[in-house]
């Protein structure tokens, strides 16, 4: 089969290479219709930190169960599923915590196992890591659904961290995908006001569609200052730091209301002024997603059309070419690229 493998930083190749089999009476295989890149992907890359460092590429796929070990009970040949970014056993207490992100016995796909940029992948714990999805793999819904694997599901994480009060006002630093997606959960889970803090004119009017009521487009004091005088003063009850960057987490810590929350989705890169937090009563939240215990509902919103988040999606891709679009990605000219095997 075809996969993307990265070599070295900036070497990325699609390669053939052995295809997947069941290797544990627990594993499937996946013949995948849709892989995302990520930002993580691009950390790679270009040989940033992060976990991304190949060979196996993309943790993000929606695919079509080929086979099954002898021990998976709930899947079948021919079911249309999506993947969260990370497998996990669905046993441990990490998992029955909520929190499968922290699974000792998992790991993320392209970095612990094969990737989502493939034909094909397998995927370990199937019955406790893979949702079935009510759909076909032609259905026009599919990249809502592959968009959940990992923006979506990061976005509602963002906001189940935090308890908001009633007619909250967030406030979401970035305009990536993990950003948009920020706002979408913003808007399913009551906000009634959400600040959008990012530049790029397209992917602002995708943040409006999602539900952002205020866009910002200054940077540092510009941007505080705004925020802060559109509210009064008071700042946002939750802020989400999607970006991670030290001027994403400033930016974050400056418009949060006293008594408010900040949550990390973003991978922060920098750090946060803890004895602000202590003195402002802050509560820094967040965290690696655990996409999984979100996945079933984001599903059954996107199937029902309460929610759409494909909009994210703005470039497609084949599995051949996808060097095009991790290109098109780097250069800001794409938020987030679907690819077809």
């Amino acid at each position: 089969m075809r996969a993307a493998i990265l070599h070295a930083p900036g070497d990325l190749r699609v390669e053939t290479v052995p295809d997947p089999v069941i290797e544990r009476p627990t594993d499937a295989v996946v013949r995948v219709v849709a892989a995302g890149i990520c930002g993580t992907d691009l950390r790679g890359l270009a040989g940033h930190p992060g976990p991304v460092r190949g060979p196996r590429c993309g943790h993000e796929f929606v695919g079509v169960v080929e086979d099954t070990g002898a021990d998976v009970r709930g899947l079948r040949a021919g079911d249309l599923v999506v993947s969260p970014f990370q497998f996990s056993d669905g046993a441990c207490a990490a998992c029955t915590r909520g929190v499968p992100s922290s699974c000792r016995s998992g790991g993320m796909f392209g970095v612990d196992t094969g990737g989502g940029q493939a034909e094909a992948v397998r995927v370990p714990f199937a019955d406790a890591t893979l949702v079935p999805v009510a759909a076909d793999p032609g259905d026009e819904r599919l990249p809502g659904i592959l968009a959940l694997a990992d923006v979506m599901a990061t976005g509602a994480h963002a906001l189940a961290s935090a308890a908001l009060p009633a007619g909250a006002t967030v406030a979401v630093v970035g305009d990536g995908a993990v950003g948009l997606c920020s706002v979408l959960a913003a808007r399913r889970a009551g906000a009634e006001r959400i600040f959008l803090l990012g530049r790029h004119a397209n992917r602002l009017e995708v943040g409006e569609s999602f539900g952002a009521t205020d866009v910002v487009t200054a940077r540092g004091d510009e941007a505080h200052a705004a925020l802060l005088d559109a509210t009064g003063g008071v700042g946002a009850d939750l802020v989400v730091d999607a970006v991670g960057e030290q001027s994403a987490l400033d930016t974050a810590m400056a418009v949060c209301a006293d008594g408010g929350s900040v949550a990390l989705v973003g991978g922060p890169h920098g750090g946060v002024d803890m004895m602000a937090c202590f003195l402002r009563n802050i509560t820094v939240t967040g965290g690696l997603a655990p996409a999984r215990s979100y996945l079933p509902g984001l599903v059954d919103d996107v199937l029902s059309g309460r929610i759409d988040p494909s909009p994210v999606f703005d470039h497609v891709v084949t599995l051949d070419d996808i060097a095009l679009g991790y290109r098109a990605m780097a250069a800001r000219t794409a938020t987030k690229v679907l690819v077809r095997p």
